[in-house]
């Protein structure tokens, strides 16, 4: 079941197909992301959602299709319109993939001194600010090897909002972190939409994750969208898809409290 809005989407994807050589991984996917929710993106291994989050961003092009970002077409961007699109639309990778060289203050500012600001002190300003918002305060001259598993996703996402995106995309931020740990990264991302009023779409297989912080899911199967519904339709579904992947991604007990 789609949900229907009445505001036109920040992201759209139409008919998106997407081959590696003989591999197709992208079949004709549709679907769009509005302005202040939060989506996960679900789906078995292979299915593809990666790779779909990869075009939200320009990170890879259609192989046919288009995608839309507030409306325009980015697939025949220059490079220039595309550092324009991930200014509006941040990524945080699975693994953080922070610079080990680096402390934590330079991983977050990179994006400000790649994109040409030279004043230090509004340099210094916007880190701390974002550093704050992570919970991160006073860790600005950690090096990442210095730090948690747990810090250095909400280091990369600290960089991944240093440009006050309308959106961010997350590739398995529960990746290697325990639930306590997990919790916090859900509260801060809640904490972003509710509070800056960022659009959230993380790939993940916790189901308690998805059933605290989510307003929508996407589930993907073989290159395609199977099902698109709130959490509580998905979870009151019979379909054996998704009963299967509610069951076998679910770990501890997950009907807790929303956050």
């Amino acid at each position: 079941m789609k949900k229907k809005h009445k505001d036109a989407p920040l992201i759209r994807i139409e008919n998106v197909h997407k081959s590696f050589g003989s591999h197709h991984v992208l079949k004709g996917v549709s679907t769009a992301i509005y302005r202040g929710e939060t989506v996960a993106l679900l789906g078995g291994s292979g299915g593809g959602k990666s790779v779909l989050l990869k075009h939200m961003i320009g990170l890879l092009l259609p192989d046919e299709g288009e995608v839309y970002v507030n409306e325009q077409v980015i697939s025949n961007f220059s490079e220039r319109e595309l550092g324009e699109v991930r200014q509006q639309i941040g990524m945080m990778f699975q693994g953080g993939a922070l610079f080990d060289s680096m402390s934590v203050f330079k991983n977050v500012a990179f994006p400000l001194i790649e994109r040409g600001q030279r004043d230090r002190a509004e340099v210094e300003r916007q880190v701390n600010e974002v550093l704050e918002v992570v919970r991160l305060d006073g860790m600005g001259d950690k090096m990442p090897s210095e730090i948690s598993g747990g810090m250095r996703k909400r280091v990369a996402l600290a960089r991944a909002i240093i440009d006050k995106p309308a959106c961010v995309l997350y590739d398995e931020p529960h990746a290697g972190l325990d639930p306590i740990t997990a919790d916090k990264i859900d509260h801060l991302m809640k904490n972003l939409q509710t509070e800056l009023g960022i659009t959230n779409v993380v790939i993940t297989h916790e189901m308690r994750s998805v059933f605290r912080v989510a307003d929508r899911v996407i589930f993907m199967k073989e290159g395609l969208v199977y099902f698109e519904g709130t959490p509580e339709e998905m979870k009151a579904s019979e379909d054996p898809e998704l009963v299967n992947f509610i069951e076998g991604n679910s770990g501890q007990e997950w009907e807790g409290e929303r956050v």
